[in-house]
């Protein structure tokens, strides 16, 4: 699969004349360096008046997108792409403001320990942390992340399950890793996708486990399509790029909840590739599916 759409192609020159293919086989440090570079080329700024903070939540740090009237809705817990080694809190800054500001609702972005410093579960548990002190005492937010931070978001709920603490009421996960069939075809057919490889996605995994790959074939909580049972689980919103190894991991989680019964839907972009996010204020595409993601969740939230 080619990307053909002009704007998506200039997108992936303005990201990769930052962000090389080659940063993802550098140093975690090199990384990083590139990637925030990269991240500010598309940095927009954010919406002028919405109250933003920087403060600490059982440890870890966060970013509250705090808009008018926000208390009176759930929250929303975000977790960042990055294959777990790249990202923090300034590279999905835009992003989370413009998401409090279309929903409504408090986002709160967690800046969870990267690999491959901190192995498994040092992620998901950092997420964990900040989301069992926040939906204390009733309180109700949904999951939502990208990319790595997608997996977190699905790996939280099994989290919750395991554990009986509160489930959140949604996850919605855009463009996500969870785990899936690396001979399912979008592995093979996007191999050399622009932005995320197969290969890629095999080094990413190495750091984030120490090279323990037996945790990828058994643990749901790092590989949600490994569960046995799917029961329990909160209802799910799943949204994939057509030009993206990972596109197959949407329809194989919505088949699996679906199985149990849970309201799940599925949206797949033709043209986009990993990390549209960023392409939202110059590609109608990437505008369009990040419009589709706030009103699902306004209309989740409305039911």
């Amino acid at each position: 699969m080619h990307v053909t759409d002009p704007e998506v192609l200039r997108f992936i020159a303005d990201t990769e004349a930052a962000y090389p293919a080659e940063a993802n086989g550098a140093t975690a440090q090199d990384n990083r360096r590139m990637y925030d570079a990269m991240c500010a080329v598309f940095r927009a700024s954010r919406p002028a008046g919405l109250p933003v903070r920087d403060e600490s939540v059982a440890g870890v740090p966060v970013r509250r997108y705090t808009p008018e009237g926000a208390h009176a809705r759930p929250f929303l817990l975000y977790s960042h792409g990055g294959g777990f080694v790249v990202g923090g809190l300034d590279s999905h800054d835009d992003v989370c403001a413009e998401l409090a500001v279309a929903t409504g609702c408090e986002v709160i972005s967690v800046d969870y320990r990267l690999a491959p410093e901190h192995l498994f579960p040092a992620q998901i548990d950092d997420v964990a942390a900040v989301w069992s002190v926040e939906a204390a005492d009733g309180r109700q937010g949904i999951a939502i992340g990208d990319s790595a931070g997608g997996n977190l978001s699905a790996g939280l709920c099994f989290r919750m399950r395991r554990t009986g603490g509160p489930m959140p009421l949604a996850q919605v996960l855009i463009y996500p890793g969870l785990g899936g069939d690396m001979d399912a075809p979008s592995y093979i057919d996007n191999a050399e996708a622009p932005m995320l490889r197969t290969q890629d996605l095999k080094t990413y995994a190495g750091m984030l486990t120490g090279g323990d790959m037996e945790l990828r074939r058994s643990n749901p909580e790092i590989s949600p399509l490994v569960a046995q049972s799917f029961a329990g689980l909160p209802p799910a919103f799943i949204v994939t790029a057509d030009i993206d190894p990972l596109r197959d991991d949407g329809p194989a989680y919505l088949k699996a909840l679906q199985a149990e019964g849970i309201d799940a839907e599925w949206r797949n972009e033709p043209q986009l590739i990993h990390g549209y996010l960023r392409a939202r204020h110059s590609s109608a595409r990437a505008a369009e599916s990040f419009r589709v993601i706030c009103n699902w969740i306004n209309a989740f939230l409305a039911r």
